[in-house]
Order: structure tokens, then sequence, then C-alpha cells
């Protein structure tokens, strides 16, 4: 299971589970980070295996660009994607505004 739902918070409601909204932390620039431009093929999935090697983490690349449809794994090709190369930091903050609510 994915790293962002490590630990989700539940609540019940007439017995069955929800999960609360989780928020994502905004990710700063830095002088470190990766720019690549898409190609045909291309999904946030497999682009977060090759920089941190866990197809889970994901939502950091889409959380860093505001250029890719809301929902979908594929960005349109010619797409130039940040890459932040600070996962572990976006990961911990992630935990931080998740876990204290």
């Amino acid at each position: 299971m994915a790293e962002r739902y490590n630990n989700a918070i539940t609540r019940t409601s007439q017995g069955k589970p929800y999960y609360k909204s989780k928020q994502y932390p905004r990710i700063p620039l830095s002088e470190t980070d990766r720019y690549v431009v898409t190609t045909v093929g291309d999904r946030l999935d497999l682009l977060a295996y090759n920089y941190y090697r866990d197809t889970g983490l994901w939502w950091i690349i889409a959380a860093a660009n505001n250029n890719i449809t809301k929902g979908s794994l594929f960005p349109v090709p010619g797409t130039q994607l940040r890459i932040p190369t600070n996962a572990a930091t976006v990961i911990n903050l992630f935990n931080k505004f998740n876990t204290a609510r």
C-alpha cells in the first residue's frame, strides 16, 4: 500500500469506515530538483519508480506540478515535470500534516 495511506485516520458512520481527507504539503522548489519532459507512455507511477524506486510515491510528482490532469497518472506528452529530489522530507511533512489531525 502506498506510503500516503500508512497513517490514514478513519472514522465510522453507521458502522462504515471513512477516511478523512488528506492534506498534501506544499513542496518548495529546490536547486536539486530534476526536470523532465514527458513522452508517449510516461506515467507518474513509473516516473516515481525511476526516481524514488517506489511507484506509490507518484503523488509527490503530482503535488509538485500543477500542469497535470487531476486524477490521471498519464501526463500529456511534452509536459515539463518537476521531480523533487527531497522525497523523504516530503513524506515526513505529509505524515506530520495527517497524523496531527
